[in-house]
């Protein structure tokens, strides 16, 4: 057997059993019940939209409004195109890259990689119309949302690479902010945003089982480096 890497030493032993708990299963429950909302829409309704998909479509319609356009076209171009899918992935990366975290910054990378894959895979597989009133230009299948998923990747993976309640709640409205302009803006139909949300968090679970003791002691260990160097500048001023 080989010895633990320095992250995995320092790691909590709570850390070093969760790829052997909970995650993997929920994770794969999650991107599993995506992969059935789909099937669902596509066998059952034939592709079409279901009633609570046509209910929600016609309040959103009712409400539209210049106010709400304009933050909606915002989560748009935020969340999607080369912008969303390219720039901030790795500008996150190269953040966490820079405090000192690699084995952090791989597994968002890979995360918000292959949950983009796991979106066109799925979007080719069902083929599912985009509603009609749609305010934006978008490629082809509405099933599951990529913006979404890409939202709740990130929610996600932040929230375990920054165990802070402030980073959780910020991407857990970030997600749903994200949500409810893309049925704003009639980008998709409201079960294509939850099996977006499935899928997108699902990933991000599942890749962190093999990982969590190292993320847990990369954590450890840079925090005993932040309280070293405070330290440090404590004696500089008293001296």
């Amino acid at each position: 057997m080989t010895n633990p890497s320095p992250p995995e030493r320092a790691a909590d032993p709570a850390a070093r059993r969760v790829s052997r708990r909970w995650p993997v299963i929920s994770g794969l429950s999650a991107m599993v019940l995506a992969a059935l909302v789909g099937l669902v829409v596509v066998v059952r309704a034939n592709s079409l939209a279901l009633e609570v998909d046509t209910e929600w479509m016609g309040e959103i319609i009712e409400h539209r409004s210049p106010i709400w356009e304009i933050p909606s076209l915002f989560m748009n171009a935020l969340g999607g195109g080369l912008f969303g899918v390219l720039v901030v992935p790795l500008v996150i990366t190269l953040v966490i890259v820079l405090i000192k975290r690699p084995w952090a910054a791989g597994y968002y990378l890979v995360a918000t990689v292959l949950s983009a894959g796991c979106v066109q895979l799925l979007k080719q597989a069902f083929g599912r119309a985009r509603p009609e009133d749609i305010l934006v230009t978008s490629d082809f299948g509405s099933f599951p949302s990529g913006h979404v998923a890409n939202a709740a990747t990130m929610a996600v993976c932040l929230a375990i690479i920054f165990p802070r309640l402030w980073v959780a709640l910020a991407g857990a409205a970030y997600t749903m902010l994200m949500l409810l302009s893309r049925t704003y803006l009639g980008a998709h139909w409201l079960t294509d945003t939850i099996g977006g949300l499935l899928l997108g968090a699902g990933v991000a679970i599942v890749l962190w089982a093999p990982v969590a003791a190292k993320l847990d002691g990369e954590r450890e260990i840079s925090a005993r480096r932040r309280l070293e160097r405070q330290r440090k500048r404590q004696r500089t001023v008293t001296s």
